[in-house]
């Protein structure tokens, strides 16, 4: 395969804009300096508008898991209690990190069945006591958009640090994180930003600060972080990942660029024109809503058709020069999963929705050529 002509339609690492790739070439800087801390703030400036958030706002060389397990290691010790929320694969790693970290109890729902999360039993589990709760606001494993809003009104209402991942929302979806009440969330740089991948970023409340464990691991510590980014030149506690600073910034200032707005809207209209195209073709989507979930702006996760496999299926896809996604876990061989977030076009969306066609046509899946792209055609025009 050549890997330049190769698009990438997952669900992260997301294709990343020629600029930002060249932002990566410039010279290394020093990283207790002014240039880099004047370009530490302007990142935080931005991040803050698509956390939708005046709190504290810290970059971490480290992937989107580095910046969960910021958020448990720091507010839960030995003895706190921990409510994860499970209905997909990254729900169920924030359970993994908690229990490294104290007591956890799993609310779960069976993300094999793609089942929504229900309310009652998390408020349930609320009730009973913890001193914080996980969300997984969109979980690309089952590409389902959970009820966000309404986690954060009960966490509230018990009193629980509310910790939400927003990988893959924040910077392609509405994410309201002061409105919502969410007190520590995290976003990576790989996925709605656009940036390549190892960086996140993590959003840190009042009530988290006055709730912050006595040891907190070293390179992780929210504390240290603090301390460093409130220097007359900001910086971060240790060696940051200069170049990759170099790209975040770069993809920020796109986001900028376009606008916090038209994104969301585009990303929205990307998703919508795929489960159309799914919709054509007879191909079933995979998640099970509820009145408090809905189906995911950047990821769409499908069931494979009868009368083809997913090695077939993704195989012929990736011959034609486009790459999606299989099932995860107990997902594995049941569905695929095609990203629409970053900045990705309207041609990559029906390319991809043309190329699954050819290979669904191929192999009898499908007996008439075009309906899928027709059906996302009249969502984009």
């Amino acid at each position: 395969m050549n890997l330049e002509n190769n698009l990438l339609m997952i669900p992260g690492p997301v294709p990343v804009a020629p600029r930002i790739l060249r932002s990566m070439s410039r010279p290394i800087i020093g990283h207790r300096g002014k240039e880099f801390g004047d370009m530490y703030s302007e990142c935080q400036t931005t991040l803050k508008e698509l956390f939708g958030t005046k709190n504290d706002v810290y970059i971490i060389t480290g992937s989107g898991s580095c910046a969960m397990e910021t958020a448990v290691s720091n507010v839960i010790g030995e003895k706190d209690t921990l409510i994860t929320i499970e209905n997909g694969k990254f729900g169920e790693r924030f359970r993994e990190i908690g229990e490294r970290y104290g007591q956890v109890k799993a609310v779960k729902f069976d993300w094999s069945k793609g089942e929504s999360i229900e309310l009652e039993r998390v408020e349930s589990a609320l009730a009973e006591g913890a001193k914080a709760i996980t969300l997984v606001h969109n979980d690309t494993s089952v590409g389902i958009k959970n009820p966000a809003k309404e986690i954060g009104d009960l966490a509230k209402k018990y009193g629980a640090i509310f910790i939400m991942d927003g990988v893959t929302t924040i910077g392609g979806d509405e994410v309201l994180i002061d409105k919502w009440g969410v007190d520590i969330a995290v976003v990576g740089s790989q996925k709605c930003i656009g940036a390549p991948p190892g960086l996140s970023a993590i959003s840190v409340s009042k009530k988290t600060w006055e709730s912050i464990v006595d040891k907190p691991p070293y390179y992780m510590d929210l504390k240290a972080y603090k301390k460093s980014a409130n220097k007359d030149t900001a910086q971060t506690p240790y060696t940051p990942a200069v170049s990759l600073f170099f790209a975040f910034q770069e993809a920020l200032r796109i986001v900028k660029e376009e606008g916090l707005e038209a994104r969301i809207k585009r990303h929205a209209k990307f998703a919508e024109a795929l489960r159309a195209a799914a919709c054509a073709m007879n191909i079933e989507l995979f998640p099970q809503l509820n009145k408090y979930s809905k189906y995911s702006n950047t990821v769409t996760a499908m069931k494979i058709p009868t009368g083809i496999d997913d090695k077939k299926l993704r195989n012929g896809i990736k011959e034609i020069g486009i790459q999606v996604s299989g099932g995860q876990g107990t997902l594995e061989g049941k569905i695929f999963r095609i990203g629409s977030m970053g900045n990705i076009s309207k041609l990559d969306i029906l390319s991809t929705i043309q190329a699954v066609e050819i290979v669904l046509h191929r192999n009898d899946v499908v007996k008439k050529m075009g309906p899928g792209v027709e059906a996302a055609s009249n969502i984009l025009k």
